[in-house]
């Protein structure tokens, strides 16, 4: 724990991924068709999208504009391919008190753009590698 915070201290003041995350606000069913996660996506202005289990509220897949792409590019129909179909399964995910340092790793180690946060009560927000990026940046200087 000591090591993980002599390496957090020296970046940004948003040190954990609660301060950087974004809410969650929309997820979808698994039985949706691709078509209408990818009416979501464009009209919520986000590039994921966290399948819920309806009873914990936990993620238990998560769809990416990628994966939408990837419908497409296989010739396949939007509206005929259901999320169960091209989402991942069980997404890793990261609680709100996890370093951005140990999240970006997390990110970088195995090829994510996005990780759902969880909390006791389900999910509570969605960071991607543009929120990382910005924390451990830092602000900027004129």
């Amino acid at each position: 724990m000591a090591e993980n915070s002599a390496q957090d201290s020296g970046s940004s003041a948003a040190s954990t991924v609660a301060k950087v995350m974004k809410p969650a606000l929309t997820t979808v069913d698994l039985h949706d068709h691709v078509a209408a996660a990818a009416y979501l996506m464009k009209h919520a202005a986000t590039t994921a999208l966290v399948v819920l289990d309806i009873q914990t509220s936990r993620p238990i897949g998560i769809l990416t504009d990628t994966d939408v792409a990837h419908v497409v590019a296989d010739g396949k129909n939007v509206n005929d391919v259901r999320i169960a179909d091209v989402m991942t399964p069980n997404p890793a995910v990261i609680d709100a008190g996890t370093s951005v340092r140990k999240a970006a790793e997390l990110m970088t180690a195995r090829h994510f753009r996005h990780l759902p946060v969880v909390g006791d009560s389900g999910l509570s927000g969605i960071v991607d590698v543009s929120d990382l990026c910005r924390a451990l940046l830092g602000p900027e200087t004129p």
